[in-house]
């Protein structure tokens, strides 16, 4: 199984991202997405930010992750 984790842009980098969620930090690309913004949020897979997702699907996202509910 493989895991997409919604996580918070908070700093840009040309093609790169600086991206955070529940006090982790990354260092994304983001070349595959257009106009990728601060504060945006992003699902991230691999090293790569691969869709963009509002903040009520990035925190329905992460309370499924919490409760441990996404194996089923």
């Amino acid at each position: 199984m493989c895991l997409a984790v919604p996580m918070k842009v908070i700093e840009i980098k040309g093609d790169m991202a600086i991206v955070e969620s529940a006090g982790l930090r990354r260092e994304v690309g983001i070349m595959l997405l257009d106009k990728v913004k601060l504060k945006d949020w992003v699902l991230i897979h691999a090293g790569f930010a691969i869709s963009k997702l509002t903040h009520k699907q990035a925190r329905e996202t992460l309370a499924i992750f919490e409760e441990g509910r996404f194996f089923g």
